[in-house]
């Protein structure tokens, strides 16, 4: 066999698979797509009529929260199987908004509106979009089987696509007409499961100017990023106040004390000299651990894969960390992503009651992207008070994207992508 030969056979090979597992996943997401677009445009549709009566101005924040959390997922499916990037455009809503403010506010949003839209298309032409690679795929299996035997039992009058099915001559027929389907599911299924990718893209997609909306991007990101390096530098100053600097100011008290005491009471002298050790390794730990906090020297030093599989280590669960990266991104990108997932680990720890963690990262299409996932009672969602919409932020400077998948009784998995290059 020549090496062009095993080069077809291979490319054959690995255009069946694909198309196996085109089918596999369009099948999936049919069958998830279809009850879970259903509802959650069923909840909209009744939250939304209850704001009048006042109802709707509780529940709409969360079910719109929800929607917004299945659009993601679905945005992150179609970046990860479709190749088909779809970014979110939401604005922001300030977390301590009365009901009032943060529904109306989120109701003003078109991206809301964009959301409330997809979820119809999506139980219609969507759902038939995603059924369609498996159909092309598994409706060949009966036409096999009525070539084989099968048409015997079948009632008069029995059809398999345009071929009327009353013999052994027609049945073949229908083998036939089920060997061409399948040939045509071998090409068309990778190419159906995009076009309903694309089609999630048309709708969810903002309609405003990509130029327009990269700048209301940019300013809300820059108002985020600025009032979060605030916060750092209050916490920083705030830490260096009441803890190393306060043990440096009494370990300087301590010193003068020892000068005066060092030849009328050298015991005493001694004690104070022994504290103020004690007192300057404190301070020291309080600075490293200060330093640690604004940037690991692990993370500067080793990179980001390095400096994760630090964090897992401080773990009080089992972790398993998977790194895939063959470069290092730039440092600004690098400490987003380390602090993203120290908060997420952070959450994960606190609030899932999870005994193990994975961790994925790894680098494609020009992204980075971070996996988490826990074994824990899921139910986590964006802008609960969980520390996940600070991440949102965090990664939106530069242009991150942030998805949740947390069913209730879980598991949970926290999807972090970020636009970089590698070197």
């Amino acid at each position: 066999m020549t090496i062009a030969t095993r080069s077809r056979d291979g490319q054959r090979g690995q255009r069946t698979r694909g198309a196996a597992r085109g089918a596999a996943r369009a099948l999936g997401l049919a069958l998830v797509s279809l009850p879970a677009s259903v509802l959650c445009f069923a909840l909209s549709a009744v939250s939304v009529s209850l704001i009048p009566v006042g109802i709707g101005i509780v529940t709409t924040p969360y079910v719109l929260t929800a929607v917004r959390t299945y659009a993601n997922w679905r945005r992150v499916l179609a970046a990860e199987w479709g190749g088909v990037r779809i970014p979110p455009s939401y604005r922001p809503v300030p977390e301590d908004a009365n009901p009032w403010g943060r529904t109306f506010g989120m109701l003003r949003d078109p991206a809301t509106w964009r959301d409330l839209w997809w979820l119809p298309v999506d139980m219609t032409a969507g759902f038939v979009t995603a059924l369609l690679p498996a159909a092309l795929l598994l409706y060949p299996l009966e036409g096999f089987a009525l070539a084989v035997g099968l048409w015997r039992v079948m009632p008069d009058g029995y059809w398999y696509g345009f071929v009327p099915v009353s013999g052994q001559t027609s049945a073949l027929g229908a083998g036939v007409l089920a060997l061409a389907l399948l040939f045509l599911a071998h090409f068309l299924t990778p190419r159906l499961l995009d076009a309903h990718f694309r089609l999630t893209r048309v709708v969810l997609g903002s309609d405003r100017g990509e130029l327009t909306e990269r700048v209301r991007v940019l300013t809300e990101t820059r108002r985020d990023a600025v009032d979060t390096s605030a916060a750092e530098l209050r916490r920083i100053e705030r830490d260096l106040h009441d803890g190393a600097q306060a043990r440096l100011v009494a370990m300087g008290m301590d010193l003068g004390t020892v000068e005066a005491l060092i030849e009328k009471d050298p015991a005493k002298a001694r004690e104070l000299l022994a504290q103020a050790r004690r007192s300057s390794a404190e301070a020291l730990t309080e600075l490293r651990e200060l330093v640690r906090g604004i940037h690991p020297p692990v993370l500067a030093e080793r990179g980001l894969g390095d400096a994760v599989r630090a964090l897992a280590l401080r773990l009080p669960v089992a972790a398993e960390v998977t790194v895939e990266l063959p470069g290092r991104a730039e440092a600004p990108v690098e400490s987003a992503a380390y602090f993203a997932v120290s908060e997420v680990l952070t959450n994960t720890v606190k609030h899932s009651g999870a005994d193990r963690v994975w961790i994925d990262l790894h680098h494609a299409d020009g992204h980075l992207r971070v996996a988490v996932t826990d074994n824990g009672k899921g139910g986590a969602v964006i802008g609960t008070g969980s520390g996940l919409t600070g991440v949102e932020r965090r990664l939106g400077t530069f242009d991150g994207v942030l998805a949740v998948s947390s069913p209730v009784g879980g598991p949970t998995m926290v999807t972090l992508e970020i636009p970089c290059a590698l070197s």
